[in-house]
């Protein structure tokens, strides 16, 4: 009997090793990206779309550099206190590398596009309704008869009546303010309702000359401590 790829073991000595690696170049390619750039800027984001990201990186990529992962490896490329930092100053970018956020290193013009960027998109199962939807009875004339079955395993009272699409009762798909459902979110999908909004947004700027705060509720002994 053949051994399964699964039983194979696997030297662990080998893993670390190629962690530690993929983490110095990380910190190397930070640090030598530090010199090329005018700005650094801290971001964090909502409801994060991979592919809007990646499209949207690749819109600035002549002039910036986004980096994202372990906030531990980028505060360490950067220095986590005075006594380390890189160029003077950037300890304070590395103390609000915290939960989601990024680097974004750029060449642009203080805060130019970046904060006007938006994409909508559907909300995913868990997200929060931004508006109440509801759908009164009678025929749903977007929907083709095939999609019925479809339709009432998402929970939908409906029937086929002379081979269209009808809605015996009045239906809530979702709730301003409440969670949505797997099932909801089918649905609004379906619908073609876009409720969730993929946003990036700037904490910090560094520059050589200053630092500036953007998020409210922060202030200066948020990162003044080395």
């Amino acid at each position: 009997m053949p051994k399964s790829k699964r039983d194979r073991a696997v030297t662990l000595s080998k893993t670390k090793k190629k962690g530690r690696e993929h983490k110095k170049l990380i910190v190397n390619s930070i640090r030598e990206n530090v010199e090329n750039y005018n700005s650094i800027y801290v971001f964090s984001f909502e409801n994060m779309r991979n592919l809007k990201f990646k499209e949207f990186r690749d819109q600035l990529k002549p002039t910036s550099r986004f980096f994202l992962g372990s906030n531990k490896v980028m505060q360490v490329a950067l220095g986590r206190s005075v006594a380390d930092e890189i160029r003077p100053g950037l300890y304070k970018v590395s103390k609000l590398l915290r939960g989601d956020n990024g680097l974004f290193l750029t060449n642009m013009s203080k805060k130019s596009l970046f904060n006007k960027y938006e994409e909508y998109d559907f909300a995913r199962t868990g997200s929060t309704a931004t508006e109440k939807v509801e759908l009164s009875s009678g025929p749903l004339e977007q929907f083709t008869h095939e999609m019925e079955p479809l339709l009432r395993k998402q929970g939908m009272p409906v029937r086929l009546n002379k081979g269209v699409v009808e809605l015996v009762s009045d239906f809530v798909v979702c709730e301003e303010g409440k969670p949505i459902s797997p099932e909801s979110a089918r649905i609004l999908r379906l619908l073609g309702i876009k409720m969730a909004t993929f946003k990036l947004h700037l904490i910090c700027r560094w520059s050589p000359e200053d630092f500036e705060l953007y998020r409210e509720g922060l202030d200066e002994s948020d990162v003044e401590s080395a």
